[in-house]
Formats: C-alpha cells, sequence, structure tokens
C-alpha cells in the first residue's frame, strides 16, 4: 500500500460522516492486504534461503576440491528460469551486478552532516508550508 492510500485511508477515517459500514469495509480490506503481504513475505523468505542454502553449498563444495562447485546455484536459478541464456544476457546480468554494488556501497557511506545555515520553507517533497519560526 502506497502512502497516498495511507493518506487516504486517515482522511476517511477522520471525516465525520463516515459509516460504520464503510468502516467495517475499509477492515476486511486492510486485512486482506495484510494477509497478502505476509503471503508474500513468506515466499521471499522461502526463495532467500533456498538460494543462500545454494551458495553456501556451492562455496562448501569449492572448498573440498568439487569439480563442479557451482551445481547448487545453477539448479536453483534453473528451477527460476534464472540462468543467463545468451551473451547478451550475460553482459547484461554483470552490468546489473556492477551497478547494484555501486549502489549498495554508496548508501553504506555515512550521510554528510547538513548545514546549519539556509533553511527551506516548504517542504521539497508534498509543497505544503512549514509552520514560520
Amino acid at each position: 500500500m502506497t502512502r497516498s492510500e495511507f493518506d487516504d485511508i486517515r482522511a476517511f477515517l477522520a471525516d465525520k460522516g463516515t459509516s460504520a459500514g464503510d468502516l467495517l469495509r475499509i477492515a476486511r480490506t486492510l486485512i486482506d492486504d495484510l494477509e497478502d503481504a505476509r503471503l508474500r513475505e513468506a515466499t521471499l523468505r522461502s526463495h532467500y534461503l533456498r538460494l543462500l542454502t545454494a551458495a553456501r553449498a556451492s562455496v562448501a563444495a569449492g572448498m573440498v576440491g568439487d569439480p563442479e562447485p557451482l551445481t547448487f546455484v545453477r539448479h536453483e536459478l534453473a528451477e527460476r528460469g534464472q540462468l543467463p541464456q545468451d551473451d547478451e544476457a550475460v553482459h547484461r546480468i554483470l552490468a546489473d551486478a556492477r551497478t547494484a554494488a555501486a549502489l549498495l556501497a554508496a548508501m553504506e557511506q555515512p550521510e554528510p552532516s547538513r548545514s546549519r545555515g539556509l533553511r527551506l520553507r516548504r517542504c521539497v517533497w508534498s509543497g505544503r508550508p512549514l509552520p514560520r519560526q
């Protein structure tokens, strides 16, 4: 659910004209959304665990000298239809991996301290004015 959808629900709930039936309908919708989110999270956790297990098994196989240590990872990727099919896909995947690594490295950098000088009088993202001090 997006932030604007939450804002819409808050406004609807704050409206004095909202009936009990409307509130019940919203509650049911929210419960359905929560159940869907829980199911998506469980599915993602399962996929993550399978991939993590395959990666660990591949590293362990390499450590004991297995001639095909990536068998576990290849199997997991093949089950999901994620094996690269041609040279173009290989180059795209490598470029995506480099970009992801660069983004993660940038996210791990500490944020620069902000100047205490000039203050904006408006919220940039919403257009609502800030209270004057």
